[in-house]
This record gives C-alpha cells, structure tokens and sequence, in this order.
C-alpha cells in the first residue's frame, strides 16, 4: 500500500511539475507576443533588457537575500574568461527570439526553434568533427522536413522574423556546444545561470537598446493612451520570465529524461494551440502537418538519444548524450527553453 501510495504521488509530482511548467512557458511567449502586438510596444531589445534586468534582481533576492538556493562559487578570472562569452551568447539568443516574436507569428517561430536540435548536431560535426550514430541522422529527417513545410505554407512568413528565429537556434546551439568547455567544472543549475549571467547580459544590451530603441521608447510613451498599465505588463513578462527558471529547475528533478522530452514537445503544441485561440493568426492544413511533423521528429531525436545513453560502456554512441536528467537543465529560460523567450 505505501508502494502504491508513493507511486501514485510520484505520478501527480510529475504532473504538477509539467503544468507548472507548461503555464509559465506559454504565459511568458504569450505576454511578450500581445506586448510586440497589442501594446504597440514595437522594441525587442528593450523588452529584453526588461527580462535580464528582472532576472539579474530575482536571482540576487533568491540566492543572497532568501538562501533559497546556494551560491556556485566562481572565480572572478572565470566570469570573465567563461561566464562572459557563454553571456553574450546568451543575450544574442534571447534578443533573437524576442525580434522573431516581434515579426512572425508564436505558432511559426516555436516550429522553428524546434530546429535547434538539428543546428547542434551539424555544428558539432562540422566544427568539432564529432562522431554520430546514424539514428541520430535519421532522426533529424523529418525535422528538415517539417521546418521546410511549415516554412513554404506559412501564411504570415516574415523574412526578418524567420532569420531571426533560424539564427536563434545556432545561437542556442552554440550556447550549449560552448557551455561544454567553457563551464567546465561548474554544475551550474538554472538560478545560478542567471545570477552569473543576467547581470552580463544587462551591460551588453543595456548600451544598444538605449542607442537603437531609447527615442522610440520615450515617443510610444508619451503617445500610448495608457503607458503605465502597459508598463506593468512588461515588467510581469520579466518577472515570468524569472519564475520560469524555478518552474524548469522544478520539472527537471520531478520528471524523468524521456518525460522531460516528451513534456517539451507537447509544450510547443500547447504553445501553438494558445497562441492561436488568442491571436486568431492564419494556419493552413499543410502549415499544421508541417508543425506536427517537427514535433513528432524532435520527439523521436530525444527517444534516440535517451536509447544510446543506455547503451553498455565502449559501445559508439553521440557524444555527450545526456546521462542523467541535470545534463537536460537548459543554461537559460527559453526553451526556452526551450524554452526558450
């Protein structure tokens, strides 16, 4: 009976964890395209900004002033050496995601952020000449496939959107592939990421933000008709942004490998579904089997990988296929993330 009773709590952590998950994910994707859409406030990088000003604060009060989570210590040569490039890469990548959001609709730039699987896998083949077995190969087919099908049907395609979105994914790609070397040694968890690397990203876009968007800024507030409750808004989509780093570090420790994969997958069509009933953008038939494809091919690259991470020791394999659910945290929120915004 405790078996059956231990179980059965273990089924309803999991599922807690993933909807917890699930709702900070999509609110955050949700808020931040009705700010680029609805509120007019038309500015990416500052929205960004925003979100690295909230997280370097949030994670300050987590780890310093609550003692929620305890600090990884790191040695002020390594901020700068390791932490520095893996935060610039990181601003790249959420400022990326943000500028897709700006142009092109949730539902089409989320099944193309699916492609970063796709994008790490041939930058560790082409730059690192690293060995993959060929279900790994063959697992990425028909997320070409679908990428390419949902981008010829996409009745809302923005050029720029699209760019920005495809060039996320090789920033997330390197972001992880970098992560490798220049983290060595450290077991950073998503709290202590964005500790170490909000504060960073800060000082990057805090320059070219002011520079680019400050003008645009003061004349879409001085213009909206109601600019402080707007202002709220943005600042709650930083705030979310934030917890999402609890929700993700959450869900990595109740779910398995393969739960944690397939949660991912069907977070993207949660996404997508929401996203739609609230903006009402055009999805033909072919543009949806196109994002269905990608989801169901992401889903069968994760269970390929899992199997290989299974197999006996000095049996080929993909490198670094993860060993445990800690090598699936993501280095920031976004999906996420993917999460990710």
């Amino acid at each position: 009976m405790e078996d059956g009773r231990f179980c059965q709590w273990g089924v309803f952590r999991s599922l807690l964890a993933i909807l917890q998950w699930w709702v900070f994910n999509v609110t955050v994707i949700i808020i931040n395209k009705w700010i680029f859409q609805k509120l007019d406030f038309k500015f990416p990088l500052s929205v960004s900004c925003v979100h690295f000003i909230c997280s370097s604060i949030g994670a300050y009060l987590v780890i310093k002033v609550l003692k929620l989570k305890p600090l990884i210590v790191v040695d002020p040569e390594d901020r700068w050496k390791r932490i520095f490039p893996m935060s610039f890469v990181f601003c790249i990548n959420i400022v990326l995601g943000n500028v897709s959001l700006r142009y092109i609709p949730v539902s089409f730039m989320q099944t193309i952020k699916s492609f970063t699987p796709a994008t790490t896998v041939v930058l560790q083949w082409l730059v690192w000449r690293k060995y993959f077995d060929w279900r790994i190969w063959a697992s990425l087919v028909p997320i070409v496939g679908g990428i390419l099908l949902t981008s010829i049907t996409e009745l809302s395609f923005n050029m720029l959107g699209f760019c920005a979105a495809l060039f996320g994914c090789l920033a997330t790609s390197t972001k992880t592939i970098l992560a490798e070397s220049l983290l060595h040694g450290y077991k950073f968890d998503s709290i202590n990421t964005v500790y170490y690397m909000a504060p960073f990203a800060t000082m990057i876009l805090g320059v070219p933000a002011l520079l680019l968007e400050g003008n645009g800024v003061m004349d879409w507030f001085q213009t909206h008709p109601s600019p402080w409750a707007a202002l709220i808004i943005i600042f709650s989509s930083g705030l979310l942004a934030f917890c999402l780093n609890f929700s993700i570090f959450y869900v990595i420790h109740s779910t398995t490998a393969v739960t944690f994969n397939v949660a991912g997958n069907l977070k993207v069509a949660v996404a997508v579904l929401i996203s739609w009933l609230i903006f009402r953008n055009p999805i033909s038939g072919l543009n949806a089997v196109g994002c269905g494809i990608t989801l169901v091919g992401c889903t069968f690259y994760g269970y390929v990988r899992h199997m290989l991470s299974q197999q006996p020791p000095g049996t080929p394999r993909t490198p670094r296929t993860p060993r445990n659910r800690m090598e699936l945290l993501p280095l920031v929120n976004n999906e996420k993330l993917d999460d990710k915004v």
